[in-house]
């Protein structure tokens, strides 16, 4: 990481895959364009981003996951936040709204339905990962 992303915000997201569709969450509040996304939320300190993941997965879906795989992170492009992306198993339970304070909505998204959930693309090493464990 270099110096000034040390500085910047850091958010963990959690890239859910189960039984052919990624799990997205449309946030409450937009940040522009970005309305639907992954969980997601800060990395809390002395945490790391697999276990922040893991965490807001949790909280926001009431999903048990477990982090399989740090996809890997980047400066956001329209919220200038650290965010880094890993992949998460399902190890439990069924996901819905746990708290409309954030999320407004949960859905599972087939691999030809992200664009209309994420108009302006996907991450490349998450875009990636999801054409290689989603069917086409």
């Amino acid at each position: 990481m270099t110096q000034s992303m040390a500085n910047v915000p850091s958010v963990a997201a959690a890239v859910i895959v189960q039984e052919g569709r990624v799990l997205m969450v449309r946030r409450r509040v937009s940040e522009g364009q970005l309305s639907w996304q992954f969980p997601a939320g800060k990395v809390e300190p002395g945490e790391s981003r697999e276990a922040a993941a893991v965490r807001e997965a949790r909280e926001e879906t009431g999903l048990r996951v477990a982090a399989a795989k740090l996809l890997g992170e980047r400066i956001h492009p329209m919220t200038g936040r650290l965010i880094s992306y890993t992949a998460c198993e399902v190890e439990g339970g069924v996901a819905h709204l746990t708290t409309t304070e954030e999320v407004a909505e949960v859905a599972w998204v087939t691999h030809g339905d992200i664009p209309q959930y994420v108009p302006y693309g996907l991450f490349e090493p998450v875009q990636e990962h999801l054409d290689a464990v989603l069917p086409s």
